[in-house]
């Protein structure tokens, strides 16, 4: 018995890899392939039977998975950022939540005969998205960057929100259920500890984070450990409330001042590839079709409400007040994918309600995966086509996503972005980050190529990456990533000093190198960071028919560097020495400190002789 479980922890291992990979390849969100890996292994096939193989192991399995899903979420919610990123984000957590609750519980109650406390927590579980599901999505639709924006922090956001909305629900069922006569008495202290143990864990991780009590390597770590052995400290104090204690404890490290959190969100680079996924193929095998099947007309119209009134009429009366045209409501009302949260959550609970004989709640988990399946697939399949035909898609994209935020990088962005266009400078290095900022830059601090930057950074607008930094392990990281995003020809850089020299075990692949050709063959980050050090200056100059681009090189020599030219609202990069340019262009060009001294004493020899010509007496 115990090596079939090794052999299926294995196996399940290996298939979560698997489906993230295909949904890496085809653009998808990993859910689809995960749902599909776990219905034709579980009720299709029959050869998964986690309840079978792990026997009484598998409730804590799901349980610390979902408590580490929690926790995971709710370090991102940051009550800052929320208020950062608009009224419609705003709106669409707080009031959208509600609006699409008051719909789906009805629906659910109507049309499927739920009784009124398991109605109420279905539709709680279901007011999640998530931006597992968002972030893929939005990359093939590519809207437009405000819509972009909005749809993902929403997902980020509602995620910890929706789940402590669920919770609640579910602990005041539970202590209902128990039929005793102090149930405002059992829920308080619930709630009391929920809320006081999460608070006081925050606190206390949020200290040891702030003042470096541990070892860097032991951090993520420690916090996963700490985090379980709350949840089991809180569960073992007051039946249940450990959920709500880790969704509290996550949002108060969130919002605690002088912690930061950006390595403890690491969690989800691992945990989401194994935990999760793992979890997920699991949930989707305990799947009964039979039970999907008797959800019958009731259940389509329940899919119908959630597609077709409440996201609707939650974006709608969130949008009151804000900026957005109806087209921009309209494509909004019909993205909202759910995600792992509601799969993950809804079959801890109905585990947990089966176990004490609530009845109806073995219907909960396929209606909640009935929802997941249709919100998915129709709308991934139609979310691009809906955005053309609205006209919000975000057209020909300029953006440039710049790798290093070296001196050159950050004066070359300025520029751009005083033509309108949209620049993003990447490094994990923070006094360079911290320049960009005070350039009025966009920035994100950290590696682009990371789980959490597929979250956080915001590509919307974004569509070719110059790769300038220093950190030679690194570069090839970051552009075989977005070389898989943006296509290789929208990728560049400039090479760094010896990447083509040493032996072969050091040797860079010919698709890279090929690349690294941005600003011409000759051009490398060492030449740049050494011109910037000797005040060299990035200069945009018209080229025109009386001012021609053979006028420009004999006015600075050929030490010039040119960088881009722009021309109808498009930046052309350049890439290989030109020896000729058409006129009716802007050239932004790197000109040596030499170069420019040169022109400006030959300007002012002009200027003299000029002068001199007029003082002379005409004669006859």
């Amino acid at each position: 018995m115990v090596e079939k479980i090794t052999a299926m922890l294995a196996i399940i291992g290996v298939l979560s890899l698997v489906c993230q990979w295909l949904g890496w390849l085809f653009r998808l969100p990993a859910i689809l392939p995960l749902l599909l890996c776990g219905l034709v292994l579980g009720p299709g096939l029959a050869l998964l039977q986690p309840d079978a193989i792990f026997g009484e192991l598998l409730f804590p399995i799901i349980s610390l998975g979902v408590a580490v899903i929690l926790f995971e979420g709710a370090l991102t919610l940051n009550f800052k950022e929320i208020k950062d990123h608009g009224r419609m984000v705003t709106h669409l957590v707080s009031v959208g939540t509600f609006v699409t609750w008051g719909c789906i519980a009805p629906a659910a109650h109507f049309l499927l005969g739920f009784e009124w406390p398991l109605a109420l927590l279905f539709g709680a579980l279901v007011v999640v998205t998530g931006p597992t599901v968002i972030v893929p999505m939005l990359r093939t639709v590519r809207p437009k960057a405000q819509l972009a924006n909005i749809l993902r922090w929403e997902g980020i956001v509602i995620d910890p929100i929706g789940a402590i909305l669920a919770v609640l629900v579910f602990e005041y069922i539970t202590v209902s259920s128990d039929q005793t006569s102090h149930v405002l008495a059992a829920l308080g202290s619930m709630l009391s500890i929920g809320f006081g143990l999460g608070a006081l864990g925050g606190y206390l991780v949020g200290i040891i984070l702030r003042r470096n009590l541990l070892p860097h390597y032991l951090t993520n770590t420690a916090v996963l450990t700490i985090m379980l052995g709350i949840f089991v400290g809180s569960n073992l104090l007051q039946e249940e409330s450990g959920l709500l204690t880790v969704t509290v404890m996550g949002i108060w490290l969130a919002n605690m001042r002088g912690v930061n959190i950006a390595d403890i969100l690491e969690f989800k680079e691992t945990l989401t590839v194994l935990l999760i996924s793992a979890l997920f193929i699991l949930l989707a095998a305990r799947l009964d079709s039979g039970a999907l099947l008797d959800l019958g007309w009731g259940g389509i119209g329940v899919l119908l409400v959630v597609l077709f009134l409440a996201r609707p009429l939650s974006v709608w009366l969130s949008g009151i007040g804000t900026s957005l045209s109806s087209r921009e409501k309209w494509f909004l009302s019909w993205v909202a994918p759910r995600g792992i949260v509601a799969a993950a959550v809804s079959s801890l609970f109905a585990i947990k309600l089966e176990s004490k004989g609530f009845e109806g709640a073995e219907a909960l988990v396929p209606l909640v995966f009935l929802i997941i399946i249709g919100t998915v697939v129709f709308q991934s399949l139609s979310a691009g086509r809906w955005a053309q035909w609205l006209g919000v898609t975000s057209g020909s994209v300029e953006g440039l996503l710049i790798f290093g935020g070296s001196k050159f990088a950050r004066e070359f962005a300025k520029i751009l972005v005083n033509k309108g266009f949209k620049v993003t400078i990447a490094d994990s290095n923070w006094d360079n980050v911290r320049q960009a900022r005070m350039d009025n830059i966009q920035v994100y601090f950290g590696n682009p190529v990371s789980e959490h930057a597929d979250t956080y950074l915001d590509l919307s607008g974004i569509g070719r990456v110059l790769i300038l930094s220093p950190y030679q392990q690194l570069n090839p990281v970051v552009f075989f990533h977005f070389q898989d995003i943006f296509g290789a020809e929208k990728v560049f850089g400039v090479h760094s000093n010896g990447s083509s020299a040493g032996s072969a075990r050091h040797q860079l692949s010919e698709s890279y190198l090929s690349r690294m050709c941005l600003f011409g063959d000759n051009v490398s980050y060492a030449r740049l960071h050494s011109l910037m050090s000797r005040d060299a200056v990035i200069k945009s100059t018209n080229i025109t028919e009386a001012f021609t681009y053979a006028d420009f090189c004999e006015r600075y020599g050929d030490t010039v560097i040119p960088l881009a030219y722009l021309k109808g609202g498009k930046i052309h990069i350049m890439t290989s020495p030109v020896k000729e340019l058409p006129a009716g262009i802007e050239l932004i060009s790197l000109i040596p400190k030499e170069a420019m001294e040169l022109h400006q004493q030959k300007a002012a020899q002009e200027t003299l002789r000029k002068k001199n010509a007029d003082a002379l007496p005409l004669t006859e």
